[in-house]
This record gives structure tokens, sequence and C-alpha cells, in this order.
């Protein structure tokens, strides 16, 4: 009686698993998730930094022009965060819920955006020059193909 093996050998085995390893790891360089990720939050970033100008603008069309209070012209960007009335106005009361939702924060912050104006913080920018331009920007964009994009909007 004779008996048959059947099966495969440990070489077949280590081969075909070789040729697995190599495909999934051309797969995954070729799809970049770190690049994939980063593009995604510098996207959410353009928008939610857009959403903000957005609604400071809504605000001053529906107040004869002006920018919400305190607002005046600063040095530099200035965080939007509870705290900074005296430089850019409370952002969060003068356009929450009226003019935007809530207000978006950075997606590397990972907290919800911002319905509660009592303490916040954004991880967004904002400066008015003397012109009464507004400036909001994501300083904290991601680097994308070896280049970190600036992401801000001057209207």
């Amino acid at each position: 009686m004779s008996k048959k093996n059947s099966g495969f050998t440990l070489i077949e085995l280590l081969v075909v698993i070789g040729i697995l390893g190599i495909l999934l790891a051309i797969v995954l360089i070729a799809i970049n998730p770190a690049r994939q990720f980063a593009q995604a939050n510098n996207t959410a970033r353009r928008s939610d930094v857009t959403t903000l100008l957005n609604s400071i603008h809504q605000y001053a069309a529906d107040n004869k022009g002006k920018l919400p209070t305190d607002m005046t012209s600063t040095d530099g960007a200035v965080e939007i965060k509870s705290g900074t009335e005296g430089k850019l106005g409370d952002i969060c009361k003068s356009t929450s819920p009226t003019y935007v939702a809530s207000l978006p924060t950075d997606p590397t912050l990972n907290i919800p955006a911002i319905s509660d104006c009592s303490s916040y913080a954004t991880g967004y920018f904002m400066a008015v020059d003397a012109a009464g331009r507004v400036t909001v920007s994501a300083p904290g964009s991601e680097a994308v193909g070896g280049t970190k994009p600036d992401i801000a909007v001057t209207r």
C-alpha cells in the first residue's frame, strides 16, 4: 500500500509568503497612508480657514461693515481662542451660532468643533491689518511631498 503525500513543501510556502510580502510593501509605498492623512488634514484646514473668515465677514455684512467688537489691527497673528478679547474680540460669541454653527478646530487637536464659547482654542490664527483686511491662517499645516503649504486666506 503506497501512501501519497499531498500538500505544499516548506520552501513553496516560504516563497509564496515572500512574494506576498513584496506585493504588500509595494502597495503600502504606492498608497503612502501618512501622505494621505497629511493631505486630508490640510484640506480640512483650508475649509476651516475659509469657514472662519466667511463667518467674520457675514457678521460684518450684517453690522454695517464693522468687524466684531474690539477687533482692531494687530502687529501679528493671534490665535483664535478664549482670552484674546482685547486683541481680536470674542470671535466665538460674535459669530457662533448665528454665522457658523460651531467654530472649527485644527484636525490634529483631536477635539470637536467648538460650540461652548466659555473656554476654547481652535489652533487657527487671525490678524487684522491697518486697512481692515482680515487674515485667517493655519500654521499647523503638514508637509506633503516635501513642501509645507501656507494655508491662509485674506479678505
